[in-house]
């Protein structure tokens, strides 16, 4: 018996095509309303100001619900949270659709952004439903999804705005969803997978408040003034609620994040270069139609309308479609952190060259596909970089936060490219318009963000796909791999209790080694028992961690002649 219910062998294509077009449904939402941007105010009948909450709502409804949307995937299960989501999705469209207020349509999107959960629920689901040699290339398309959406998202919203009323926007996004949910029910497994525990309702709130203050700062900056007092009292507030918040996440049992998985080196410096990564991928689809939709009086626009500046776009999301099995093959070779600097580099040569091809719209479209291949091999390769680093129990939320950083660094690629396009302008008759050095500037910003995650993927260990993606558990609980020979291999074996003495079923062991190498993860049996093997003997010391709903987190360290004595775990209170 295996830690996921795999899906019958006909059926991993289906599985991973469902999910994967759930997760562009999503992405597409994000996007979908650009093509009206301009002319938001009139339609709305508002400021430009009180417009732009309607970009910035959706931002911020996915940012918050993303990690509390994969803690209560672990909990409650994945496909549950997942039609819960579209089901947001679907209504705030139809909020959206039915009305031409302001208020109505901030809430809708905001509902709408929930949706972006989808992705990192769609990457656990596979975890836990797919086989190992299907694994691979479903998480990169998965992952991708984020960006294939946005390179396909603004010709499809382009073309529907130009033959029918901009409320169609949301009736196509409403029907997107509901298709959604009706393939998600056909094909889709529940997870067997639960962590177990009670939701930290604390915790969500503190994360929310800090996050919506946080990115409040960053989207709404250039707009309020860097330095205004509105500006830094929402990064003060953001500062103390999240210093605040992670204070009680660490003292509380079941965390909507888990802090300490998280700050493992193999999970923290991902995270980290996910925002860099996040920047270079978002700063192209920002400075590009820009640049294509300037008037040729400007001495460098190409003069082109929304939907075809959209088509020439579009290469991106095929490219990084195109580049799923790719990646998976490049990290199933020479592993994921390989793959991701590739990409990485593959950005940063893009970038560099988009400074010097933009008298053409092929040579915008040929880097902006450039810029496609790298970001599928950085995307591809982060949830798989994640999962090899975490209990098989916290995949959703360990995804949710890294899908969270990701958005960090989109909504910080908008404000530098705002305060770059901004300062550096040329007049043209009425209009004022970016400079080509400010362009060019905002790309070169592009290059050195993934110069800088480049740098940062060194300190990424090197973990073994068999500690995570492909551990198989028996029916005794214990995690084990085939051997050639059949002999026992070392352990380490023990009792988890519950602080009053009664076993904790729920519980899981973790170990690691003095580096933060995750060694092994297995359940704890129903009387409390466990036994997690050591595949290499010569390992000095093993830090055994139990962790389970019931009290707080535990560990001992383990040098090998302690390996055969039984460990005695308590969960404390």
């Amino acid at each position: 018996m295996t830690t996921r219910d795999h899906a019958s062998p006909g059926r991993p294509g289906l599985v991973v095509a469902v999910l994967s077009s759930v997760g562009l449904i999503a992405s597409l939402c994000m996007t979908l309303v650009v093509p009206v941007v301009p002319e938001l105010p009139a339609l709305l009948h508002t400021t430009t100001a009180d417009a732009s909450w309607v970009i910035t709502a959706t931002l911020l409804g996915g940012a918050v619900a993303t990690p509390i949307a994969g803690r209560l995937g672990d909990m409650v299960g994945k496909r549950t949270v997942l039609l819960a989501t579209l089901g947001l999705l679907v209504a705030g469209a139809v909020i959206c659709a039915l009305t031409s207020s302001l208020v109505p349509v901030i809430v809708g999107r905001s509902l709408q952004g929930v949706a972006v959960s989808a992705v990192p629920l769609g990457i656990s689901l596979m975890r836990d439903a797919l086989p190992p040699e299907r694994l691979g290339s479903g998480i990169a398309l998965m992952s991708a999804t984020l960006g294939i959406g946005g390179g396909l998202g603004l010709p499809l919203s382009a073309l529907v705005v130009e033959v029918a009323d901009w409320h169609a926007l949301f009736w196509v996004a409403g029907a997107l969803g509901v298709a959604g949910v009706v393939l998600i029910l056909a094909v889709i497994p529940e997870s067997a997978q639960r962590s177990g525990g009670r939701f930290d309702a604390v915790g969500a709130v503190g994360l929310t408040v800090g996050l919506v203050l946080g990115l409040l700062a960053i989207s709404k900056g250039a707009q309020w003034g860097w330095g205004s007092a509105t500006t830094l009292g929402c990064v003060a507030g953001a500062v103390i609620v999240l210093l605040a918040w992670g204070l009680w996440e660490l003292r509380t049992t079941d965390p909507v994040v888990d802090l300490r998985v998280s700050a493992r080196r193999a999970v923290l410096v991902p995270n980290l270069v996910s925002v860099p990564v996040g920047i270079a991928m978002f700063t192209g689809m920002v400075t590009f139609p820009q640049l294509l939709q300037a008037p040729t009086s400007s001495g460098y626009g190409l003069g082109l309308s929304l939907l075809v500046a959209g088509l020439v776009l579009s290469p991106m999301g095929i490219v990084m479609m195109l580049m799923s099995p790719v990646t998976a093959r490049v990290s199933a070779r020479f592993g994921p952190r390989t793959s991701l600097q590739v990409g990485l580099v593959v950005i940063v040569v893009a970038y560099v060259l988009g400074t010097l091809l933009l008298a053409q719209a092929w040579q915008v479209a040929l880097v902006i596909s450039l810029v496609g291949a790298g970001v599928a091999l950085a995307y591809g390769s982060l949830p798989d970089l994640i999962m090899r680093a975490v209990p098989t129990d916290r995949t959703a939320s360990a995804n949710g936060l890294n899908t969270l950083m990701r958005s960090v660094g989109t909504s910080t690629a908008s404000a530098l490219a705002a305060v770059v396009l901004s300062a550096m302008t040329i007049r043209v008759g009425d209009a004022v318009l970016p400079s080509l050095p400010g362009l060019r500037t905002t790309l070169l910003i592009a290059a050195g963000a993934g110069v800088v995650a480049l740098l940062a993927t060194a300190a990424i260990p090197v973990l073994p796909r068999s500690r995570s993606v492909d551990e198989t558990v028996v029916d005794t609980g214990v995690t084990v791999e085939e051997s050639a020979d059949d002999e026992p291999r070392p352990a380490v074996h023990g009792r988890v209790r519950l602080a009053h003495g009664d076993p904790a079923p729920e519980a899981r062991v973790t170990l690691v080694d003095v580096h933060g190498r995750q060694l092994a993860v297995v359940p704890v049996h129903p009387d409390g028992t466990f036994c997690a093997p050591v595949d290499d003997p010569g390992t000095v010391l093993v830090i055994v961690i139990a962790s389970g709903p019931g009290g707080r987190p535990t560990a001992q360290h383990v040098s090998p002649a302690q390996r055969s004595s039984p460990r005695d775990l308590v969960l404390a209170r």
